[in-house]
């Protein structure tokens, strides 16, 4: 788990309320002049594979789809037993799951089922909603789908704006502070299911673009150097694992969608632990090359992921 830093010093039992109120009257009198931080210590993490790997799936069931799609992944062998993982769809936009704006509700059922049966401790989803959370969420059909598994141990709340906490990029390029929401700073596992969608002004959005969900601020000011914001964003929080739900594909007027003229039905699913190597993939569905994706090509130049599928190994169930 994550180590987390104000100002060079430990927070929660390691820095004291009697330390803090200190700390923030020496810095309302003025006599420390730098602002209150977190520093993200990074997740220990398995050496990358010698080749990345990535698993396309199709069928209707899509239930039975994904625990195909995670064969030849091993499953879920990330998750340790009692972990707190953080499944991260995109809940947006006040649409229908028919509509492609969102994670399909089946698809996020399902791996928040696949992490209990991997021994997860607590499974949290949520998402940093553009229309009103109390409509995405019931449109979108995500909370229902969540609920109606009737396990404590799974939660699918409302972001709590309180919890935002300024973090520092150490390797931004573009952009060198944000805050981000701790409950996802918090996680052992960040599993990452975006679906993907025609983007206005990214051209698509899909893996990389699915952190905004968990980062709080103007994220209008992240559309500025947009492509390089977004890989910087992404040295923060590496998912464990990227599943593109491709079962349906907003191919025009995204990120929000509304016309079922826009959508096109694919039956796909495209898995991998390098959400780069993802999108890459992804990219092809809509008929372009993944280097006419910037923020691939941003995250592919920092070291993020495979963008060249020639060197991915990609396995079709």
């Amino acid at each position: 788990m994550n180590e987390k830093y104000f100002d060079g010093h430990l927070t929660g039992s390691a820095f004291s309320r009697r330390q803090f109120i200190s700390r923030v009257g020496a810095l309302s009198a003025g006599a420390l002049a730098a602002p209150a931080i977190f520093q993200i210590a990074p997740r220990a993490m398995a050496a990358p594979p010698a080749q990345s790997l990535l698993s396309v799936a199709k069928g209707t069931d899509y239930e039975a789809l994904l625990s195909k799609a995670l064969e030849p992944l091993g499953g879920l062998p990330f998750i340790k037993k009692g972990a707190k993982v953080l499944v991260k769809p995109n809940i947006g936009w006040d649409r229908t799951p028919e509509q492609g704006a969102n994670t399909h509700p089946v698809l996020v059922m399902a791996m928040v089922k696949l992490c209990l049966a991997a021994g997860a401790g607590k499974v949290m989803v949520f998402d940093r909603t553009c229309n009103d959370c109390r409509r995405t969420y019931v449109t979108s059909g995500i909370q229902k789908a969540v609920e109606s598994i009737g396990d404590a141990r799974v939660s699918c709340t409302f972001v709590d704006e309180r919890k935002y906490v300024p973090v520092k990029i150490k390797k931004g390029v573009a952009v060198t502070e944000w805050e981000f929401y701790k409950d996802a700073l918090d996680a052992d596992c960040y599993i990452n299911m975006p679906v993907a969608k025609h983007h206005v002004l990214a051209k698509l959005t899909i893996g990389l673009k699915n952190i905004m969900g968990v980062i709080g601020g103007k994220r209008g000011n992240i559309h500025q150097s947009l492509d390089q914001k977004i890989a910087d964003l992404n040295t923060v929080m590496m998912p464990a694992l990227t599943v593109v739900d491709a079962t349906r594909i907003l191919l025009r007027n995204g990120p929000t969608g509304g016309k079922l003229d826009d959508v096109k039905v694919l039956h796909t699913l495209a898995v991998s632990t390098d959400t780069v190597a993802a999108d890459a993939y992804a990219t092809t569905l809509f008929d372009m090359k993944p280097d006419e994706l910037g923020s691939t090509r941003c995250a592919a130049a920092m070291g993020l992921g495979e963008m060249d599928l020639n060197k991915v190994k990609i396995v079709k169930v």
